[in-house]
Protein backbone atom coordinates (compact mmCIF):
# COMPACT_ATOMS: atom_id res chain seq x y z
CA UNK A 1 0.00 0.00 0.00
CA UNK A 2 1.26 3.64 -1.55
CA UNK A 3 -0.84 5.45 0.60
CA UNK A 4 -0.66 3.90 3.91
CA UNK A 5 -2.25 6.45 7.02
CA UNK A 6 -2.32 9.38 4.19
CA UNK A 7 -5.27 11.27 4.97
CA UNK A 8 -6.51 12.77 1.86
CA UNK A 9 -10.51 14.53 1.26
CA UNK A 10 -11.97 13.99 -2.13
CA UNK A 11 -15.15 16.19 -2.82
CA UNK A 12 -17.57 14.88 -4.76
CA UNK A 13 -17.43 11.48 -2.90
CA UNK A 14 -20.73 10.57 -3.28
CA UNK A 15 -20.99 8.73 -6.84
CA UNK A 16 -19.11 8.59 -10.13
CA UNK A 17 -15.49 10.07 -10.20
CA UNK A 18 -15.40 10.86 -6.53
CA UNK A 19 -16.80 7.65 -5.44
CA UNK A 20 -14.05 5.13 -7.51
CA UNK A 21 -11.57 7.47 -6.50
CA UNK A 22 -12.22 7.32 -2.95
CA UNK A 23 -12.32 3.32 -2.90
CA UNK A 24 -8.84 3.67 -4.93
CA UNK A 25 -7.25 6.00 -2.36
CA UNK A 26 -8.82 3.33 0.24
CA UNK A 27 -7.09 0.57 -1.49
CA UNK A 28 -3.67 1.79 -1.29
CA UNK A 29 -4.34 2.34 2.27
CA UNK A 30 -5.47 5.77 2.45
CA UNK A 31 -7.40 7.43 5.25
CA UNK A 32 -10.81 9.41 3.44
CA UNK A 33 -12.71 12.14 4.23
CA UNK A 34 -15.76 11.76 1.52
CA UNK A 35 -16.97 15.18 1.20
CA UNK A 36 -20.30 15.72 -0.74
CA UNK A 37 -23.38 17.67 -0.50
CA UNK A 38 -25.27 14.92 -0.69
CA UNK A 39 -24.49 13.45 2.82
CA UNK A 40 -26.48 9.77 2.61
CA UNK A 41 -24.54 9.55 -0.49
CA UNK A 42 -21.26 10.24 1.27
CA UNK A 43 -21.72 7.99 4.33
CA UNK A 44 -22.43 4.99 2.26
CA UNK A 45 -19.17 5.62 0.88
CA UNK A 46 -17.68 6.56 4.56
CA UNK A 47 -18.90 2.93 5.18
CA UNK A 48 -17.59 0.68 2.22
CA UNK A 49 -14.28 2.66 2.39
CA UNK A 50 -14.63 1.44 6.62
CA UNK A 51 -15.69 -2.45 5.65
CA UNK A 52 -12.11 -2.00 3.66
CA UNK A 53 -9.76 -1.57 6.87
CA UNK A 54 -9.26 2.45 6.57
CA UNK A 55 -10.83 4.96 8.68
CA UNK A 56 -13.20 7.04 6.46
CA UNK A 57 -15.97 9.88 7.56
CA UNK A 58 -18.09 11.85 5.68
CA UNK A 59 -18.71 15.50 5.72
CA UNK A 60 -21.52 17.27 4.22
CA UNK A 61 -19.77 20.31 1.97
CA UNK A 62 -21.13 22.93 -0.73
CA UNK A 63 -18.19 23.52 -2.15
CA UNK A 64 -19.03 27.44 -3.05
CA UNK A 65 -18.96 28.36 0.04
CA UNK A 66 -15.65 28.95 1.23
CA UNK A 67 -16.32 28.89 4.79
CA UNK A 68 -17.61 25.20 4.44
CA UNK A 69 -14.38 24.02 2.41
CA UNK A 70 -12.22 25.06 5.52
CA UNK A 71 -14.74 23.91 7.54
CA UNK A 72 -14.00 20.57 5.84
CA UNK A 73 -10.09 20.65 5.75
CA UNK A 74 -10.81 21.52 9.37
CA UNK A 75 -13.02 18.43 10.25
CA UNK A 76 -10.44 16.35 8.72
CA UNK A 77 -7.50 17.22 10.65
CA UNK A 78 -9.61 16.88 14.06
CA UNK A 79 -11.01 13.42 12.86
CA UNK A 80 -7.68 12.01 11.36
CA UNK A 81 -4.43 14.03 12.87
CA UNK A 82 -3.41 15.24 9.77
CA UNK A 83 -3.88 16.13 5.70
CA UNK A 84 -1.96 14.72 3.22
CA UNK A 85 -4.22 16.01 -0.17
CA UNK A 86 -7.22 16.83 -1.12
CA UNK A 87 -8.79 15.88 -4.62
CA UNK A 88 -10.95 18.83 -5.70
CA UNK A 89 -13.50 16.81 -7.38
CA UNK A 90 -17.28 18.35 -7.14
CA UNK A 91 -18.05 19.84 -10.60
CA UNK A 92 -21.37 20.29 -11.95
CA UNK A 93 -22.86 21.59 -15.30
CA UNK A 94 -25.37 23.71 -17.04
CA UNK A 95 -25.60 23.49 -20.65
CA UNK A 96 -26.89 26.63 -22.74
CA UNK A 97 -26.35 28.56 -25.84
CA UNK A 98 -24.06 31.74 -25.44
CA UNK A 99 -26.90 33.98 -25.55
CA UNK A 100 -28.80 32.33 -23.02
CA UNK A 101 -26.38 32.44 -21.10
CA UNK A 102 -27.64 34.64 -18.01
CA UNK A 103 -25.51 35.70 -15.14
CA UNK A 104 -27.06 33.25 -12.59
CA UNK A 105 -26.26 29.69 -14.67
CA UNK A 106 -22.83 31.70 -15.89
CA UNK A 107 -21.91 32.38 -12.07
CA UNK A 108 -23.00 28.37 -10.58
CA UNK A 109 -20.79 26.80 -12.61
CA UNK A 110 -17.78 28.97 -12.13
CA UNK A 111 -18.60 29.06 -8.29
CA UNK A 112 -18.67 25.47 -8.13
CA UNK A 113 -16.32 24.01 -10.48
CA UNK A 114 -13.53 26.87 -10.67
CA UNK A 115 -14.21 28.86 -7.36
CA UNK A 116 -14.44 25.81 -5.06
CA UNK A 117 -11.16 24.08 -6.43
CA UNK A 118 -9.27 27.43 -5.28
CA UNK A 119 -10.94 27.44 -2.01
CA UNK A 120 -9.77 23.93 -1.64
CA UNK A 121 -6.19 24.39 -2.61
CA UNK A 122 -5.79 27.70 -0.55
CA UNK A 123 -7.54 25.93 2.70
CA UNK A 124 -5.93 22.73 2.67
CA UNK A 125 -1.94 24.60 2.10
CA UNK A 126 -2.56 26.87 4.97
CA UNK A 127 -3.53 23.77 6.83
CA UNK A 128 -0.86 21.67 5.65
CA UNK A 129 1.96 24.44 6.06
CA UNK A 130 0.74 24.97 9.07
CA UNK A 131 1.58 21.13 10.40
CA UNK A 132 4.18 20.88 8.03
CA UNK A 133 2.56 18.25 6.05
CA UNK A 134 4.24 17.33 2.77
CA UNK A 135 1.47 15.87 -0.07
CA UNK A 136 -0.70 16.23 -3.25
CA UNK A 137 -3.37 18.13 -4.46
CA UNK A 138 -5.43 16.61 -7.63
CA UNK A 139 -7.88 18.80 -9.45
CA UNK A 140 -10.60 17.87 -12.21
CA UNK A 141 -10.64 19.58 -14.61
CA UNK A 142 -12.08 18.76 -18.42
CA UNK A 143 -11.30 18.26 -22.23
CA UNK A 144 -13.26 21.18 -22.15
CA UNK A 145 -10.71 23.08 -20.28
CA UNK A 146 -9.20 22.96 -23.87
CA UNK A 147 -11.68 22.38 -26.21
CA UNK A 148 -14.47 24.73 -26.66
CA UNK A 149 -18.03 22.94 -26.59
CA UNK A 150 -21.39 24.51 -27.66
CA UNK A 151 -24.06 25.40 -24.67
CA UNK A 152 -20.67 25.29 -22.28
CA UNK A 153 -19.00 28.41 -22.34
CA UNK A 154 -19.50 28.62 -18.17
CA UNK A 155 -18.19 24.82 -17.85
CA UNK A 156 -15.56 25.84 -20.76
CA UNK A 157 -13.96 28.95 -18.53
CA UNK A 158 -13.95 26.93 -15.03
CA UNK A 159 -12.11 24.14 -16.57
CA UNK A 160 -9.93 26.63 -18.41
CA UNK A 161 -9.12 28.47 -14.90
CA UNK A 162 -8.64 24.76 -12.99
CA UNK A 163 -6.00 24.10 -15.26
CA UNK A 164 -3.98 27.39 -15.01
CA UNK A 165 -4.79 27.35 -11.40
CA UNK A 166 -2.98 23.66 -11.11
CA UNK A 167 0.01 25.36 -12.54
CA UNK A 168 0.03 28.60 -10.96
CA UNK A 169 -0.29 26.76 -7.12
CA UNK A 170 2.23 24.40 -7.99
CA UNK A 171 4.88 27.15 -8.61
CA UNK A 172 4.24 28.49 -5.27
CA UNK A 173 3.92 25.27 -3.31
CA UNK A 174 6.93 23.43 -5.04
CA UNK A 175 8.83 24.98 -1.98
CA UNK A 176 5.95 23.71 0.84
CA UNK A 177 6.59 19.73 -0.36
CA UNK A 178 2.86 20.28 -1.97
CA UNK A 179 2.95 18.91 -5.68
CA UNK A 180 -0.09 20.13 -7.42
CA UNK A 181 -1.34 18.09 -10.61
CA UNK A 182 -4.84 17.69 -12.51
CA UNK A 183 -6.78 15.17 -14.69
CA UNK A 184 -8.67 16.03 -17.35
CA UNK A 185 -11.13 13.20 -17.93
CA UNK A 186 -13.07 12.88 -21.46
CA UNK A 187 -16.62 11.43 -21.40
CA UNK A 188 -17.07 9.24 -18.12
CA UNK A 189 -19.82 6.77 -18.34
CA UNK A 190 -21.79 8.17 -15.04
CA UNK A 191 -25.41 9.06 -14.33
CA UNK A 192 -24.72 12.70 -15.35
CA UNK A 193 -24.80 11.36 -19.10
CA UNK A 194 -28.22 10.13 -18.89
CA UNK A 195 -29.27 7.13 -20.35
CA UNK A 196 -30.32 8.50 -23.93
CA UNK A 197 -28.59 5.64 -26.17
CA UNK A 198 -27.99 7.96 -29.55
CA UNK A 199 -26.47 10.23 -26.51
CA UNK A 200 -24.36 8.04 -25.01
CA UNK A 201 -22.80 6.80 -28.94
CA UNK A 202 -22.50 10.04 -29.98
CA UNK A 203 -20.25 10.71 -27.16
CA UNK A 204 -18.32 7.28 -27.02
CA UNK A 205 -17.41 7.77 -30.89
CA UNK A 206 -15.24 10.84 -30.37
CA UNK A 207 -12.80 8.37 -28.21
CA UNK A 208 -10.41 6.57 -30.03
CA UNK A 209 -11.75 2.76 -28.93
CA UNK A 210 -15.14 4.23 -29.37
CA UNK A 211 -16.35 3.34 -25.62
CA UNK A 212 -17.47 5.80 -22.89
CA UNK A 213 -14.57 6.01 -20.25
CA UNK A 214 -15.27 4.32 -16.77
CA UNK A 215 -14.81 6.03 -13.64
CA UNK A 216 -12.66 3.50 -12.21
CA UNK A 217 -10.10 4.35 -15.42
CA UNK A 218 -9.77 8.08 -13.81
CA UNK A 219 -9.66 7.11 -10.12
CA UNK A 220 -6.61 4.62 -11.08
CA UNK A 221 -5.02 7.81 -12.45
CA UNK A 222 -5.79 9.72 -9.70
CA UNK A 223 -5.13 7.26 -7.09
CA UNK A 224 -1.35 7.17 -8.87
CA UNK A 225 -1.12 10.93 -8.92
CA UNK A 226 -1.42 10.93 -5.09
CA UNK A 227 1.66 8.71 -4.98
CA UNK A 228 5.60 8.97 -4.75
CA UNK A 229 5.49 7.16 -8.43
CA UNK A 230 4.46 10.66 -9.16
CA UNK A 231 6.66 12.62 -7.98
CA UNK A 232 7.72 14.23 -10.68
CA UNK A 233 4.97 14.79 -11.89
CA UNK A 234 3.98 18.92 -10.95
CA UNK A 235 1.71 21.05 -12.31
CA UNK A 236 0.42 19.53 -15.39
CA UNK A 237 -2.84 18.21 -16.43
CA UNK A 238 -2.77 14.72 -17.62
CA UNK A 239 -5.59 13.32 -19.97
CA UNK A 240 -8.03 10.40 -19.13
CA UNK A 241 -9.88 10.75 -22.64
CA UNK A 242 -8.67 8.44 -24.90
CA UNK A 243 -6.86 10.08 -27.64
CA UNK A 244 -10.07 12.81 -27.88
CA UNK A 245 -7.65 15.89 -27.71
CA UNK A 246 -4.89 14.76 -29.99
CA UNK A 247 -6.63 12.43 -32.00
CA UNK A 248 -10.41 13.79 -32.33
CA UNK A 249 -12.63 12.03 -34.39
CA UNK A 250 -15.62 14.00 -34.54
Amino acid sequence: MKLQEHTIIVTGGASGIGRQASLSLAAEGANVIVADFNIDGATKVAAELTQKGVKAFPFKVDVSKAAEVEAMVDFAVEQLGTLNGIFNNAGIGLVKPFLEMDPATYHKVIEVDQHSVYYGMYYAARKMVALGAKGTFVNTASIYGTTAAVGSFNYNAAKAAVIMMTRSAALELAAHGIRVVAVAPGFINTPIIGNDAAMKESLARQHLHGKLIEAEQVASVVAFLFTDGASAINGSTIPVEDGFQIFKNS
